[in-house]
């Protein structure tokens, strides 16, 4: 770039990291924000469950100094979208060839089948590859109980999930996606 005075300066046009300090639960907080406020859904992020044990009182605040987890939690979100419970849980690996499975832990499997066997939607949205990814829970059960892997395969990803389209508003618009598993044009 020349400025006033023939003084060269170099210039670095700003490359972008898509989403960099934005992290994964602040993109599905702003879209469920968005499904609230334009009356399309009803979801949230459940807190996860603690019992306090300790408490330091200031004058004008109180500081919970020890806490324990009371119980495992189950999976991040639910909610109500189309008359349909739906509970899902986002995940992010930095593994560019498979999903670990040590990232879900038993009691959320566990969680995933009883919400699909009662009827509801079950699913993750991952964050892999610099991707969105919406997988089913019927898909993730039948991964593991038909394979010994410890990990689930990028290409099974691409295959049998589905891209999560980024706007501006919905940022991670997956219910467009579950309109299309569920919902196929009434």
């Amino acid at each position: 770039m020349n400025y006033p005075g023939k003084i060269k300066k170099e210039y670095n046009k700003y490359t972008s990291y898509a989403n960099r300090g934005m992290d994964l639960e602040e993109l599905i907080n702003q879209s469920n924000e968005y499904y609230l406020e334009s009356d399309i859904a009803v979801i949230y992020k459940k807190p996860t469950p603690i019992t306090i044990s300790e408490v330091k009182y200031g004058t004008k605040e109180r500081i919970i100094t020890k806490a324990y987890f009371r119980t495992p939690s189950t999976l991040d979100y639910n909610g109500i979208y189309r008359g349909r419970y739906i509970d899902f849980d986002a995940k992010e690996t930095l593994n560019k060839t498979s999903f670990p499975l040590q990232n879900i832990h038993e009691h959320q499997l566990l969680h995933i089948k009883r919400v699909i066997a009662h009827g509801g939607i079950a699913f993750l949205i991952i964050y892999m590859n610099g991707t969105f990814y919406y997988l089913d829970g019927n898909n993730i059960i039948n991964f593991i109980d038909n394979n010994k892997r410890k990990s689930i395969p990028f290409e099974y990803i691409e295959t049998n999930g589905y891209i999560i389209e980024q706007k501006i508003k919905p940022r991670l618009d997956y219910l467009k996606i579950i309109d299309k598993l569920y919902f196929k044009e009434d």
